[in-house]
């Protein structure tokens, strides 16, 4: 299992621009210094194998979120080890409780979005500007 570089915690992210994998504490720590580092894009790390997953996040604090790479999610979750399957009674006790994460209420910046399987449609706007002879030959050039 892959730990946080800074507490040896079960890591939960990968940030490529500090080239370290962080717990949700330590990332929150070094993300929030100041609003440069930020910025930086973090790739969620599966909660089962700990592989990358598709889902990327940036801001001072991400959100403590439960991800799955492909694989896992294509296996069902994995081992099924997971901490979802130890409360099948229906009696869930933690519902009401705060997550202690504190936060502002701000997570504007703190959004998880999928990378895109599809392409970005084509910019036509530079090649395909309709007109523009006719505005190049009225200022006479």
């Amino acid at each position: 299992m892959k730990k946080c570089e800074l507490c040896d915690s079960p890591a939960r992210m990968y940030c490529e621009s500090d080239q370290a994998s962080l717990c949700w504490d330590c990332d929150g720590k070094v993300h929030g210094a100041n609003f440069l580092v930020a910025k930086h894009t973090r790739t969620l790390l599966c909660h089962e194998c700990q592989s990358p997953t598709p889902w990327t996040g940036s801001g001072s604090r991400l959100a403590p979120t439960i991800s799955l790479c492909e694989g896992c999610a294509a296996n069902d979750g994995g081992s099924g080890d997971s901490d979802e399957d130890e409360n099948e009674d229906g009696d869930d006790d933690d519902d009401d409780e705060d997550d202690g994460g504190g936060g502002d209420g701000d997570d504007g910046e703190n959004q998880v979005v999928p990378w895109s399987t599809t392409a970005p449609p084509e910019n036509t706007t530079a090649s395909g500007l309709v007109g523009c002879s006719k505005v190049r030959s009225f200022w006479g050039s």
